[in-house]
């Protein structure tokens, strides 16, 4: 009887950058001709770009109106205030992600990418002395809430979302006054300060109306499934400019005469709570259809009510399954506050205009918006980067 003889295993090629760029962009004919084309075509871009950015562009705009484009009109002898806010939230944030890498590496290389990106950039921005300090303290602040969250132990940073909601009243009390404090109005409010109050506020109001409209359209009750059923496919067919223009211009116009008249800010966020919620609905009740109808019979079988069974077995596998649809739909809502431009407040956007309308910018578009999309881009990828690691801590997908 014959053997079959023992083979050695193929060679393989060492996993240097060039075997890589070999296999990968010139492993054909065709494959060199695409790679060297796009490689003229990104150098002439990049070329273009840095020509651009260190002979033509004017970048004193962003120098001189600094504070406008993070606090608007917010009264300079009050910034104090916005940084002990900031270096709360840069706290509480880095206790969060502490809490979420507690089974990573401490000082692992992304971690140490941003802390030193953050650090030099506190150092080379242009801002007065003490304003880099109340920044550097943030950084600092941040970094001593994600070394302590991994040394508390995690049945403790289970309350974390309780202590955000407990600091959302002294974060209001820091900005708006009032109680000892200078009181600020809204229309004060602007720049990065007023798109971050109405992007959070308005996600947090939107995530348990969301919810419970694809609840109420999956109940057997016909009167709520009707309800949850017209408010959501009316308001997904109406366009969110329309929505927020019924807030900011006509909302007062159907109140009684005697009735105080809201606050722009609140209706702003009125308008974007209601939109949004509808196309998260449908986000959540896509998970809803997705949880095996085998375990909801089997939590009925060992006498589960239809609470329980809603709260403990069927929302947790639902959310689960849409955290990416979710995560997409509040980085939509936090783009989407830039509408709010259209009807005078001074977000990001509205900021930008005002300072555009100023005599000695016009024509500095590029440098304006160029500046105003990477804070755009800033947050929405860190919104990314977040529910990407809450998919791989929870393991969706898998």
């Amino acid at each position: 009887m014959e053997t079959t003889p023992v083979l050695p295993p193929p060679p393989t090629e060492s996993p240097t950058p060039w075997n890589w760029a070999r296999k990968n962009l010139f492993s054909t004919w065709y494959n060199c001709i695409l790679t060297v084309v796009c490689l003229i075509i990104a150098f002439q871009t990049i070329k273009g770009i840095i020509v651009w950015a260190t002979t033509k562009a004017q970048w004193r705009v962003l120098e001189a109106n600094l504070p406008l484009f993070f606090a608007g009109r917010f009264p300079r002898e009050s910034y104090w205030r916005l940084w002990i806010v900031t270096a709360i939230i840069a706290l509480l944030g880095g206790l969060t992600w502490g809490n979420i890498q507690r089974e990573e590496r401490l000082w692992n290389r992304p971690t140490l990418i941003l802390l030193g990106a953050a650090v030099v950039g506190a150092v080379i921005s242009p801002i007065d002395l003490t304003s880099r300090f109340y920044l550097l303290a943030s950084i600092i602040a941040a970094t001593a809430g994600y070394v302590a969250a991994r040394q508390i132990n995690s049945k403790i940073m289970d309350w974390m979302p309780t202590i955000w909601i407990l600091s959302f009243p002294l974060i209001l009390w820091l900005i708006k006054g009032g109680l000892g404090l200078r009181e600020v109005s809204t229309n004060d409010w602007g720049g990065l300060v007023l798109t971050l109050f109405l992007a959070i506020i308005s996600i947090v109001l939107s995530f348990p109306l969301g919810v419970l409209l694809a609840l109420g359209r999956q109940s057997s009750l016909p009167v709520v499934k009707l309800f949850s059923t017209l408010y959501i496919e009316i308001v997904r067919g109406l366009p969110l400019i329309g929505i927020l223009f019924l807030g900011q211009v006509m909302l007062q116009l159907f109140l009684p005469p005697e009735y105080p008249r809201l606050d722009r800010v609140i209706r702003a966020i009125a308008g974007l709570t209601l939109f949004s919620a509808a196309y998260l609905a449908e986000n959540v009740r896509g998970g809803l259809q997705a949880v095996p109808r085998g375990q909801i019979e089997a939590a009925r079988a060992i006498g589960l009510n239809t609470p329980l069974l809603t709260i403990l077995i069927v929302l947790p596998q639902a959310l689960r399954t849409v955290i990416p649809a979710i995560g997409g739909q509040f980085i939509g809502l936090f783009m989407d506050t830039s509408l709010l431009s259209l009807f005078g407040m001074l977000e990001l956007i509205g900021i930008s205009r005002a300072v555009l309308a100023n005599p000695s910018y016009i024509g500095r578009y590029a440098e304006v918006y160029i500046f105003v999309g990477i804070i755009y881009w800033v947050f929405c990828y860190s919104m990314s980067l977040a529910s990407r690691k809450i998919e791989r801590t929870l393991e969706v997908g898998h």
